[in-house]
């Protein structure tokens, strides 16, 4: 029998639904940048059948990249297809095994093609037939025989295809399934100390302690003045949470996972036996205080004048043409902030951290999106080692971040300094 409710839907209605349902998705709700590029192409699709897109296309349009964007240069939109060949694989696998329709984005092209599923019931039907004792028995033709042997196998082949990527996803260090493309030299280099290990590292959001009350007002918890006050050490800011998807996309290249923990729950014996990304500064991620940070810029309140309190990222020993004091605009909104990004050693002689931490969340947002993306990363490759797929080694660096309307637009590198 027909689905009326399907009939009733012209094929657009029909695949624009299919595509919300995958946005919806367990597999796919998690990674906004890969639903947006979906629903563009769906909308491009649908839209404008059979007209090609081109990588500066979806560049700027969906990521937002700047006018000069070089998809010679920067691999960023073959690499998000990539992984969104895989999701809908992984998709049609799982929860999507039964959908009507199967989206698909064919190696190749950015063109996404819609398949209708065949109704369950439309099998043919098996006449039976005699047998010599007189009774009857289904006698299946022998080509349909051939047809599900071969489908039988390349369904076997599916499965076995299958799983290797979602192996490769929980495992191992380096592309390896099917049509999936290596991540780019500089990203294979720069986060080189925290994949070559076979345990996943910890990233180790801020976690500041607060009294208060959310309904009445909060702030930081102070030892002198608040002891006797519940504190609140349960919130972060929207930064962190933005730039924990940021990081986990990026080891999503590499087919590896993270961990993530508060700051409130980190250990010694985390520093000792991982490898760790701290986000947030030492005012929130009280963490960093237990462990060994940055030399060259460190973080300090401001002791007099208009900005007494404030959090600045502090220049020991400025070069020529370098600021003293690094703070975030004091208006608001806030318009520019400054982050540091450091890889340091950690406590034992084969672990490394990495600190992204702005003097605000946004500045803390920048950093992660900062060595998230190509560009940026062999522009810090190429300052600290000299080449934009040098091997790296501990370094301290400085970026001025420009802000609006929350969202950190432009990240420029002001000051790096070797270990």
């Amino acid at each position: 029998m027909m689905n009326l409710g399907v009939a009733a839907m012209s094929d657009k209605d029909v695949n624009l639904k299919q595509i919300q349902r995958l946005v919806a998705s367990q597999v796919l709700h998690s990674s906004e940048s890969l639903c947006k590029l979906l629903q563009y192409l769906a909308k491009h699709a649908l839209e404008h059948p059979h007209v090609p897109l081109k990588e500066y296309q979806l560049a700027t349009e969906v990521f937002g990249r700047r006018s000069d964007f070089d998809p010679q240069s920067d691999s960023t939109i073959r690499v998000q297809a990539g992984r969104l060949r895989l999701k809908l694989a992984e998709y049609y696998s799982s929860e999507g095994a039964q959908d009507p329709v199967v989206v698909d984005l064919p190696k190749g092209t950015y063109i996404l093609s819609f398949h209708q599923r065949e109704a369950p019931n439309s099998k043919p039907r098996i006449e039976p037939s005699t047998d010599l004792n007189g009774g009857t028995r289904n006698q299946v033709p022998r080509g349909w025989i051939i047809a599900i042997a071969t489908l039988s196998i390349l369904l076997l082949l599916a499965m076995v295809s299958i799983g290797m990527i979602v192996s490769s996803r929980q495992g191992l260090p380096t592309a390896h399934a099917g049509n999936l493309e290596a991540p780019p030299l500089a990203f294979q280099m720069f986060w080189k100390p925290f994949i070559a290990g076979s345990d996943a590292p910890w990233l180790i959001f801020s976690n500041a302690a607060f009294v208060g009350r959310p309904e009445t007002g909060m702030r930081y918890y102070s030892a002198a003045r608040d002891a006797q006050d519940a504190i609140w050490d349960h919130y972060t800011g929207v930064g962190e949470v933005l730039a924990v998807h940021s990081l986990d996309e990026v080891f999503g290249l590499f087919h590896r996972q993270l961990r993530v923990k508060r700051g409130s729950l980190f250990s010694l014996d985390d520093a000792k036996n991982n490898d760790l990304i701290f986000l947030g500064s030492p005012s929130e991620n009280l963490s960093l205080g237990e462990i060994p940070s940055t030399k060259e810029f460190v973080f300090q309140r401001v002791t007099a004048g208009a900005r007494k309190g404030d959090l600045a990222i502090v220049n020991l020993h400025p070069q020529s043409g370098e600021a003293r004091e690094f703070l975030a605009s004091p208006a608001s909104p806030l318009v520019e902030d400054y982050a540091l990004i450091g890889l340091v050693p950690g406590l034992a002689p084969e672990r490394s951290v990495l600190i992204l931490a702005g003097t605000t969340t946004f500045g803390t947002q920048a950093a992660a999106e900062y060595v998230s993306r190509q560009n940026s990363v062999e522009d810090l490759l190429s300052r600290v080692t000299g080449s934009k797929t040098g091997s790296l080694t501990p370094f301290e660096a400085v970026i001025h971040i420009k802000v609006a309307r929350g969202v950190p637009v432009e990240a420029e590198l002001i000051a790096v300094r070797k270990r």
